[in-house]
């Protein structure tokens, strides 16, 4: 695997698979690693961790990092390019152009800004690696979403391929800030998963999967739940903090992912 840190070193060939990553890899990233070179000829992933997308500077500064640790399991899993590139190399001294993705729901509400910044720096990586397709897992379907639009939008020539959540034994969708949790806030962040499936278990029963998922968080404050729908699925969503961790999970109610 070659390690690449600049925009003018990269040179690619063949048909392209791109996975964008802000780092701190689990298995939800393995799977989107492997999706992308079982379609792909080359597989390029991304380790930059955007400032552009983070509404809050503390939560920028201690989000997990480890090059290191990252690169090893990229190589592992058959990437052929990781490229990690610094923030003043993609967003050089007065870089003033962004990419405004408009209505971006309860997410976007919830981060004023924060779909701005991933408009913009997914934008530029599809410029830059001119990937055939790009990885998203489903945890961010909310993302996926909005990029989706930006694509049909801009008339972008690249995919936006979106794969099930990966999952840890216990429910908790796996994401890079779990690590921030504590053993007690663990437990608590259980209750995002367990609501979002009560929710879905009423939206079968022909109920209300927004009002089940919000009396099942018994009294634990919820950023939003909501229910949204783009290409053919019908997505139940939600996020909460747990101590210092924002999280965010959905759950799939209609539709099959592509």
């Amino acid at each position: 695997m070659k390690i690449v840190r600049t925009i003018a070193e990269l040179e690619l060939s063949g048909e392209v698979g791109l996975v964008p990553t802000m780092g701190a890899l689990h298995d939800g990233h393995r799977s989107l690693f492997r999706a992308a070179g079982a379609e792909n000829e080359v597989v390029v992933a991304s380790l930059f961790v955007n400032p552009a997308q983070f509404d809050v500077a503390a939560d920028l500064s201690s989000y997990p990092r480890g090059e290191e640790r990252d690169a090893e399991i990229a190589a592992a899993e058959g990437v052929d390019v990781l490229f990690a590139p610094s923030a003043d190399e993609m967003y050089p001294a007065g870089f003033s152009t962004w990419v405004d993705p408009g209505e971006t729901g309860a997410e976007g509400t919830s981060r004023p800004g924060h779909f701005r910044g991933v408009a913009t720096v997914c934008v530029k990586l599809f410029d830059i690696v001119q990937p055939r397709r790009a990885y998203f897992g489903q945890k961010d379907a909310q993302q996926a979403a909005v990029l989706r639009r930006v694509v049909r939008d801009l008339n972008l020539d690249v995919r936006i391929r979106l794969l099930p959540t990966v999952r840890d034994g216990d429910g908790l969708a796996l994401s890079s800030r779990n690590v921030q949790l504590s053993k007690e806030e663990r437990v608590e962040a259980l209750a995002l998963p367990r609501a979002l499936a009560r929710g879905a278990e009423a939206y079968t029963r022909g109920g209300d999967p927004v009002a089940a998922t919000r009396s099942s968080f018994n009294g634990i404050p919820a950023d939003y739940v909501e229910l949204f729908e783009f290409d053919g699925l019908t997505i139940l969503a939600s996020a909460l903090r747990v101590g210092n961790t924002r999280l965010i999970d959905n759950v799939l109610l209609k539709g099959e992912l592509s």
